[in-house]
């Protein structure tokens, strides 16, 4: 509905959104770590990153900020930090946002995941490491809380969502109304802005992997 401001124009409603954002970076992200339930503290880029992160949400540009919501971890638990205290919040957590569960390559490098067990990963939903979670498991939880949060500011209004690089593609499959899948094919860095706008009961995603606030030049 439209209303009348003060200058005489018309305004449009606030639309509900979800402002999705990875943490800042980790030592453990640096040195291209698989980073899913261990929990490490940002480091100094890290903590600068989140500074700059939380600037750009506090600007005005996503409109007002109704909630800032965290995932467990501590990096994501300090990334929210610095939001929150930007927009005079306190952090909410939901354990949905955790990161993926890797099992038993929990801490392995990238480039040491045997070639066989990125090839299943890559080509089946249901492929579960060792003691780990599947992607279909991950976008069950990840779409059962962006639901939920989509629709907490029913009169319009953003809510802040704090998290990791494999819920927030999750979180991305959902918007567009696709698998997980797609997360092979999307690249998220840290200290990243997502968006996805509510339309109706319909989510579409606005902005994707926005790093326009931090200083790609000392991120490795």
């Amino acid at each position: 509905m439209l209303s009348a401001a003060g200058s005489g124009e018309a305004t449009l409603p606030q639309p509900r959104s979800l402002v999705i954002v990875r943490h800042g970076r980790t030592v453990a992200n640096a040195r291209g770590l698989l980073l899913g339930r261990a929990d490490p503290p940002l480091d100094e880029v890290g903590e600068a990153q989140a500074a700059a992160l939380a600037a750009a949400v506090a600007s005005g540009r996503f409109g007002s900020v109704a909630a800032v919501v965290s995932s467990p971890l501590v990096r994501a638990q300090q990334t929210a930090g610095h939001v929150a205290a930007k927009l005079g919040l306190e952090v909410q957590t939901d354990e949905r946002l955790i990161e993926i569960d890797y099992g038993e390559f929990e801490g392995t490098p990238v480039t040491d995941v045997p070639a066989a067990t990125w090839r299943q990963w890559q080509e089946d939903l249901h492929f579960r490491p060792p003691e780990g979670e599947s992607l279909a498991e991950l976008g069950r939880r990840v779409r059962e809380c962006c639901e939920d949060w989509s629709v907490r500011e029913p009169a319009g209004g953003a809510v802040v969502l704090v998290s990791h690089v494999s819920p927030i593609k999750a979180a991305v499959a959902w918007a567009l109304g696709v698998d997980e899948a797609i997360s092979w094919r999307a690249h998220l860095d840290t200290a990243s802005i997502t968006r996805v706008l509510m339309r109706g009961d319909r989510p579409v995603l606005s902005l994707y992997n926005d790093t326009s606030h931090v200083d790609t030049t000392r991120v490795t």
